[in-house]
């Protein structure tokens, strides 16, 4: 399994998310990502860097709320879709990954194209239930609607019988 954080960052969440709610989903994002990282499955943190200028680092920095450790992956992109023109996919099949969680920011945006995008590589995907945002509430609805969502209970149940990977 891997777990996809998908454009936590100051540009995107600043003065467009509520902070409480940006909080919620981020306690929901680190709870998923400790559990993968005790079970030796892939965290994996997207940045999109388009239009970032060389002294904007802070600025395209991922939140303080979401907790990224030195072993976490970190993928850099110019796209909606985490996919294109990376290496995400090599990333994740090197590391066995066949289910993707996808969570992050924008409901709408990344983190359906993201989603579609493991799908059309022939990974099974979910988004994670209280682990996705956007700027309007109706759109996070709207994004669970006929695509898969999976709550933390499920993935915890999974990884505990997955096993454990090297």
């Amino acid at each position: 399994m891997a777990l996809l954080v998908v454009d936590m960052q100051n540009a995107f969440l600043q003065d467009r998310v509520e902070a409480s709610r940006i909080s919620q989903a981020c306690e929901y994002i680190n709870h998923v990502a400790r559990l993968f990282r005790e079970r030796g499955h892939a965290v994996v943190h997207v940045q999109d860097i388009e239009g970032m200028e060389a002294d904007q680092e802070e600025t395209y920095a991922f939140v303080p709320e979401v907790e990224v450790e030195p072993d976490d992956v970190r993928i850099r992109k110019v796209h909606s879709n985490a996919f294109w023109e990376t290496d995400l996919e090599a990333v994740l099949r090197e590391r066995g990954a066949g289910l993707v969680v996808v969570a992050g920011f924008a409901a709408e945006y990344c983190v359906l194209f993201t989603y579609q995008g493991a799908i059309e590589r022939g990974f099974k995907a979910a988004m994670l239930q209280n682990g996705i945002l956007s700027e309007h509430r109706d759109t996070v609805q709207a994004a669970y609607r006929d695509r898969h969502v999976v709550a933390y209970p499920v993935l915890e149940w999974l990884a505990e019988h997955s096993g454990t990977r090297a």
